[in-house]
């Protein structure tokens, strides 16, 4: 063993306390290779030493802190004596202090070429090494050194509240008047502070930092506005190695690549990091995480409808050496993103679009056309989709004035490029709301996705025989799910003033003609007479009334058409034509049934989709009326039930039960995978039969690994019906 000289001052060791750290920083469960901190907030540091113990009044401790090209040097305030300007960096080579020549925080200037406003000087120093809210600080606790260990001593560290968001690597260099040496300390990850009232993405109320940065469960929601479903996802920020592979979207980023020290100066602020990242989750111009496929062939890859948590696509993405994920859809993008920015400690929730207009010529008008017969034809590049989802970050807009502080739109899925690359955001709601077009960014192509017209055409041989305009279909719901529950949350009125119905301006259509509103003699409705499930056949009427004083002759065309939800429909898979006499101001309904054989698809769906028309032709004035609807085919849900589940533990291994019925007329197989963050070690997968009728139970055994509200989800893959069913349940765990 060496021996120590009890004059010598030497260093030994030091205690990153990561445990403590991390429990006060709320960073707890976070999974990374370094301690794990939120910016603005002081952290505690245990050096020991050899030797003599630590004299404050011979002994000068300065901290260095470096993130890439950028550091600082952080003298512990009370010990040695600190010379001329000691703490600053030299010229060029360090962090800026006050005065740099960069924009302070807050001052929305743009830094050059990002036209992003900077937060200002990243870790900036004043060089007295005194704490204040605007620089870094290493302070000396009082008490210590004590009797107990007279050679160890408490350091508390002290980031500013607008620090770059990254991984720094920490050393310490002990001076006295023998000695210099400096001694690598390890690194720390650096994320946002939603508790921190100077951070700019500060959330004042715990039960919304909970639930959208904490909280690692989600609903996502699907289908149509009329009968939406709620699919569960689990976020899963908190499995092993993801944190670290987030932080690697900024490592990988073109910002970065090009100009790391820019790129790390900018990640102060989340305006800034928010879209860096909504580029990354996409891979349309970079090394990003996910490539979208909407096409219904998903060879060499996997259906997006099989996803059910975003730590197998972050897991597959890094283990492929950042190779592009196959394939993502909206929803997949969005909940991605969720992950990412939360795990970066940006509250963000995944917020849902239904009848969300993709207008490609910025007219604000979604021009849709249909045939004589009723079918849905693909003559314009805009589309409605049924739904879309992207998200929504908790951030300040200093570039925008303090109005427009708050919820900001984010959108990963690749549309349209947003200076020159495929990104969307952020969007201040307040600006969406007010449609504050000029504001930055992006806020004209959303405010399109919630607010356009539809104008909807029937055409024969390049002629407009008929044009209607909706001016309250798009944006129909706009949702997200409820803090602290499972349920739905409607935010429609956040993004569109609800008026009555306005009068839209002529426009003109594909054949370069204003078309003209044709006043309605007959008119004509589509209602489903239940609920489309996923194996049972579609009931719905359809009713013409003749509000003329005179006998009318009609010929009806019914046409059904599948979809996908982000595009205009395929062909048609189903159609009928009745002849009928009206009287005077008579009605008529007809009933119509459309077997299951009929809509069922070849490819693996989670949803349904079906665009049923009619067109009612008036044979002697040759008017035709449309009705249209767009509506999705549920799957039937999976039941999980959990025995003692108002006393389940941390670290007690409890037992949940899969349960489902088919309600199918033909046998089923498929693969039953039940998973859950926190629950579950890896994933449980069991191979099924069941004929029709038959019930099934599956027990599977889970042992909670962390405390809080948790989610089991199960999800049945059919193969011979081509169909998902999933299934959820919530569980708070307590502890032991």
């Amino acid at each position: 063993m060496e021996k120590v000289n009890v004059f010598m001052f030497k260093f030994k060791s030091v205690d990153l306390q990561s445990a403590k750290n991390q429990l006060n920083h709320k960073t707890n469960g976070l999974s990374s290779s370094t301690l794990v901190l939120r910016r603005g907030q002081a952290f505690q540091i245990l050096v020991s030493f050899d030797g003599r113990a630590f004299d404050p009044r011979k002994d000068k401790l300065v901290f260095q802190v470096v993130l890439g090209p950028l550091s600082v040097e952080l003298p512990v305030s009370g010990t040695g004596l600190p010379s001329s300007g000691s703490g600053l960096p030299a010229s060029g080579t360090g962090l800026p202090s006050s005065g740099s020549g960069l924009p302070a925080s807050g001052t929305g200037l743009p830094s050059s070429g990002t036209g992003l406003p900077s937060s200002g000087s990243g870790l900036p120093v004043s060089g007295t090494g005194q704490p204040s809210k605007t620089q870094w600080s290493a302070t000396l606790e009082k008490g210590v050194p004590n009797p107990n260990s007279p050679r160890t001593i408490s350091v508390s560290v002290l980031s500013t509240p607008s620090a770059s968001v990254g991984v720094y690597t920490l050393s310490l260099r002990v001076e006295n008047r023998t000695s210099v040496k400096t001694h690598s300390l390890g690194q720390f990850t650096l994320l946002c502070n939603p508790w921190c009232q100077g951070d700019s993405v500060f959330l004042s109320s715990e039960e919304l930092r909970d639930e959208y940065v904490r909280s690692d469960i989600g609903l996502l929601f699907k289908g149509t506005s009329s009968n939406y479903v709620s699919r569960p996802w689990s976020f899963e920020q908190y499995e092993k190695g993801i944190l670290d592979i987030c932080m690697k979207l900024l490592q990988l980023s073109p910002q970065y690549l090009t100009d790391k020290r820019k790129d790390l100066l900018n990640r102060s602020n989340p305006v800034y990091i928010g879209r860096v990242i909504s580029a990354m989750v996409n891979s349309q111009d970079d090394r990003g995480v996910l490539m979208g496929n909407w096409s219904g062939e998903y060879n060499g890859g996997i259906n997006p409808s099989t996803w059910s948590g975003s730590a197998d696509i972050l897991r597959k993405w890094s283990e492929s050496q950042f190779r592009p994920v196959k394939y993502g859809q909206c929803w997949v993008f969005a909940a991605v993103m969720c992950t990412v920015m939360r795990a970066l400690g940006i509250p963000t929730r995944a917020v849902t679009n239904f009848s969300s207009a993709h207008d490609t010529n910025g007219n604000m008008v979604i021009e849709e056309y249909y045939s004589e017969l009723g079918k849905k034809l693909s003559l314009s590049k805009d589309s409605i989709w049924n739904f879309h989802v992207w998200v929504e970050s908790w951030m300040k807009r200093p570039d925008l004035g303090q109005e427009y502080d708050g919820w900001q739109v984010l959108d990963p899925t690749p549309q349209e490029p947003s200076a020159g690359m495929y990104r969307c955001g952020p969007a201040a709601l307040k600006a969406i709301l007010d449609r504050k077009v000029e504001a930055q960014y992006d806020v004209p192509f959303v405010y399109a996705e919630v607010n356009a017209d539809v104008r909807t055409m029937i055409v024969r041989d390049g002629e407009v025989l008929s044009s209607e305009t909706d001016t309250k279909r798009v944006g129909a719901l706009i949702c997200t799910k409820r803090p602290g529950s499972m349920q739905m949350l409607n935010i429609t009125s956040k993004y569109k003033i609800e008026t009555v119905e306005r009068k839209p301006a002529p426009a003109a259509n594909a054949f370069g003609e204003t078309s003209r509103v044709i006043p309605k003699d007959v008119v004509v409705s589509l209602s489903l007479l239940k609920t489309p499930v996923v194996g049972e056949n579609i009931l719905f009427n359809v009713t013409i009334t003749n509000n003329e004083s005179t006998h009318k002759e009609l010929k009806a065309h019914v046409n059904a058409q599948n979809k996908e939800y982000n595009s205009n429909p395929t062909d048609t898979f189903w159609e009928a034509h009745n002849d009928l006499k009206l009287a005077p101001n008579e009605t008529h309904t007809f009933k119509h049934e459309i077997s299951s054989s009929d809509y069922a698809s070849k490819e693996l769906r989670e949803d349904y989709l079906v665009n049923l028309a009619v067109v009612i032709e008036d044979v002697e004035t040759q008017k035709r009326t449309l009705a249209s609807q767009e509506f999705n085919i549920i799957s039937p849900t999976l039941t999980i039930q959990i025995a003692n589940e108002n006393s389940v533990v941390v670290n007690t291994q409890q037992v949940a039960t899969v349960t489902f019925t088919s309600p199918f007329a033909v046998p089923v197989n498929g693969e039953l995978t039940v998973m859950g963050s926190g629950l579950l070690e890896e994933k449980v997968q069991i191979r099924l039969t069941l004929k029709p009728g038959e019930a099934m139970k599956r027990p599977v055994q889970f042992t909670p690994k962390m405390t809080g509200s948790k989610m089991l989800q199960a999800s049945l893959v059919l193969t011979n019906l081509a169909s998902v069913l999933h299934g959820f349940k919530t569980i708070n765990v307590k502890q032991a």
